[in-house]
């Protein structure tokens, strides 16, 4: 049972990989000049999860998918063509094999009105030859390796013999759900004479391994049939089954038994035949032998369950904290100038480090996951609106922690709607204004300065801010007539309760959206941000980090405390002279750096910590840019050390902090608190940190 059962999840890994190859594969097709090959390997795809399905009885799942590849094995064919409609009905089809798929894995009843209703949309398309195959039937056999498996394919086999093809199939045939069986179905419609199981390199059952399955089959072939057909039949499982055809030997028939014709697999379950006549044209007259051996096999892999790899993650996070333990005790000890101690810690430092990245690129995986998702929501949304959407996405293969790829779905799907349903114009406005009826989502990834950049652009109608800032004062969010800048008026978005929609509808007017995005995605270490341009669209980034578990910081001294500020975020730091300082308003100033002016924020008066008695031009300012491309250069005391520091989440053990993002553990065994450099800027420009600053310069 617990081998069925890695069986059955190691079937519905890999059908996540299918999912991807015919969601690509559907997307394709939808661009002009796509290859004839895209539909084969959509046409795979379906039929692959189908060979599995069936093996695991999910006969709801082998239905549909039956159906489906029935409807794509025409569109090959090049009996229906490939139009607009019949790619909005594949669409559909795709995302309801996925639901399937999901409620399979999950032990939970599918939707069955949804499959329903699109199965007679796929009924209306096949032709009443093949309409008759509505249902598929899978039925196993037994093979009992204690009596001879000489079998008769064709009663009448009076043809003389052709060809004998021997077929041993590799492992990846059964794991990717193919059936040997249904190719030597195929093999009797071309005209099989007689097939002979081969069980003689098959090992005892303690030995044996579902790696080297071993079996193999002997076939002759009516001397009618051509070559170029058998390789047909064999096309999509070239690459998992070793394949060797020649001319049949002369021999004495063997004793032979009968069986029955498999009346219940349908007829165009046969893998096709689809050869260019040409090759057989080409062939050669005379004896020749032609062997398809498996494909190179990828680099070795393994499944590793999350939970360890997070177990791994916290062990390294320990020991960096160790190793700053270390170099404390080294430093006290006085043994800091010993040539071989400094050296042995740099050497424990750097291996530290070399397994940290190792495990972090362990964990990486791309969002192109994650991506291929939003098309569905986007499809959905864009039914639900009526408008006309096309999403493009760019650097799908950016990694990410894996910890952050499902939790970044949710957030995602609320902007994905949003541009849909806030963002786009109706196609009649957007004629109106010379722009195309259809409008344009995108969706983009990048690694900028060690963080992870995601942006959600629309080229729609942008931020309606005084339908905004109106909406806000008529529910009591801001006072009337508040001092408001366009950047803070866009930040009432993410309010929560805030809707500029009146109704109801499928995808908004519940007061539940961006409010949603902003608190997820804090909740990952990241930042949301909005730019918007009245007319031509809007665009909203997330920043986040690469890692949950380890950031590279800046240890800085304020007052008594020690704290850390993220190295992503620094510029420069400097001792600034009196020429460079310039006062403004109430205790405020300015630094001049490079004929650029850039506010002066006082972390101690931030964090509230007793400030040192030195003067107004003492200490060390940090110049520092956040995700939002907002500068500031923070005044600190003193600048000691660089390092890796573990993230201790801050908020579940013990609560939120008003510019503080995490803490860690020092070397020391004190515990340091990890500034969030956007949230003090962010806090500074509004009204309530202009205050804050105010009472600070005051006291």
């Amino acid at each position: 049972m617990a081998d069925m059962d890695e069986f059955r999840d190691m079937f519905f890994v890999e059908c996540d990989e299918l999912l991807e190859v015919l969601a690509n594969g559907l997307r394709q097709m939808e661009e002009p000049g796509f290859d004839k090959e895209t539909v084969h390997a959509v046409f795979r795809a379906v039929h692959s999860v189908k060979g599995g399905a069936a093996a695991f009885g999910l006969s709801t799942l082998v239905g549909f998918a039956h159906r489906f590849e029935t409807v794509l094995d025409l569109v090959r064919s090049d009996r229906i063509d490939v139009t607009p409609q019949i790619m909005a009905l594949s669409h559909r089809c795709s995302d309801c094999l996925t639901d399937l798929v999901c409620a399979a894995r999950a032990g939970q009843e599918p939707d069955e009105a949804q499959i329903e209703g699109l199965m007679t949309e796929l009924s209306a398309l096949i032709e009443p030859e093949a309409a008759e195959d509505t249902a598929f039937t899978f039925t196993p056999i037994t093979l009992d390796f204690g009596m001879p498996l000489t079998m008769d394919l064709d009663a009448s086999a009076d043809v003389p013999a052709g060809l004998l093809v021997q077929m041993t199939p590799g492992f990846q045939l059964y794991r990717s759900g193919n059936d040997p069986v249904a190719l030597l179905a195929a093999l009797r419609k071309l005209g099989a004479g007689r097939v002979v199981p081969n069980a003689e390199a098959v090992p005892p059952l303690e030995d044996w391994s579902p790696d080297h399955p071993a079996l193999s089959w002997d076939v002759t072939m009516n001397a009618d049939v051509a070559e170029a057909d058998i390789m047909g039949v064999f096309e999509f499982v070239e690459d998992c089954c070793r394949l060797s055809i020649r001319p049949a030997p002369a021999a004495e028939e063997p004793e032979v038994m009968a069986i029955p014709a498999a009346p219940d697999l349908p007829p165009d379950m046969s893998l096709s035949a689809e050869a260019p006549a040409e090759a057989a044209a080409a062939a050669p007259a005379g004896p020749r032998a032609v062997t398809q051996a498996p494909a190179e096999q990828a680099a070795p892999t393994i499944r590793v369950a999350l939970d360890r790899v997070d177990r791994l993650m916290n062990m390294i996070g320990e020991l960096v904290i160790k190793e700053a333990m270390l170099s404390q005790v080294i430093q006290t000890a006085g043994l800091h100038e010993q040539p071989d101690v400094v050296a042995g810690l740099e050497a424990i430092r750097q291996l530290a480090s070399d397994i940290q990245e190792s495990v972090m690129a362990i964990r990486a995986q791309p969002l192109k996951l994650v991506f291929q998702r939003m098309h569905r929501i986007l499809r959905e949304a864009a039914d639900a609106t009526g408008k006309p959407v096309r999403l493009i996405t760019i650097g799908e293969q950016t990694e990410v922690d894996k910890t952050m790829i499902e939790r970044l779905v949710e957030p995602l799907t609320h902007m994905i709607r949003n541009s849909v349903d806030h963002g786009l114009e109706d196609s009649v406005t957007r004629q109106r204004r010379g722009k195309p009826q259809e409008g344009t989502i995108t969706l983009s990834a990048a690694h900028r300065s060690g963080r992870v950049q995601i942006e959600v652009s629309d080229d729609g109608g942008g931020i309606n801010r005084a339908k905004v800032r109106q909406i806000a004062e008529d529910r009591g969010l801001i006072a009337p007539g508040a001092n408001l800048s366009p950047a803070e008026i866009d930040q009432l978005l993410f309010l929560p309760g805030f809707s500029s929609k009146d109704e109801v509808s499928a995808l908004s007017g519940r007061g539940v959206g961006l409010d949603v995005v902003r608190r997820e995605i804090m909740n990952l270490g990241g930042r949301v941000m909005i730019q918007s341009t009245e007319g031509e669209g809007t665009t909203f980034s997330i920043a986040l980090p690469l890692t949950l578990a380890v950031v590279e910081g800046m240890l800085i001294q304020l007052g008594d405390q020690t704290m850390v500020l993220p190295i992503t975020a620094v510029q420069e730091t400097l001792r600034p002279e009196r020429s460079m300082l310039h006062g403004v308003g109430q205790g405020s100033q300015l630094l001049s750096n490079r004929g650029e002016l850039i506010p002066i924020i006082d972390l101690c008066a931030c964090f509230g910590v007793q400030q040192p008695a030195e003067p107004q031009d003492g200490g060390v300012l940090i110049v520092v840019e956040t995700d939002s491309r907002r500068r500031a250069a923070f005044r600190v005391d003193a600048i000691f050390d660089q390092r890796q520091v573990v993230i201790k989440s801050l908020e579940q053990n013990y609560g939120r902090v008003p510019g503080v993002s995490a803490a860690t553990i020092l070397g020391d065994g004190k515990i340091a608190l990890i500034i969030d450099p956007e949230e003090i800027l962010l806090s500074m420009s509004n009204d309530q940190g202009r205050r804050m600053a105010a009472m600070a310069s005051n006291g």
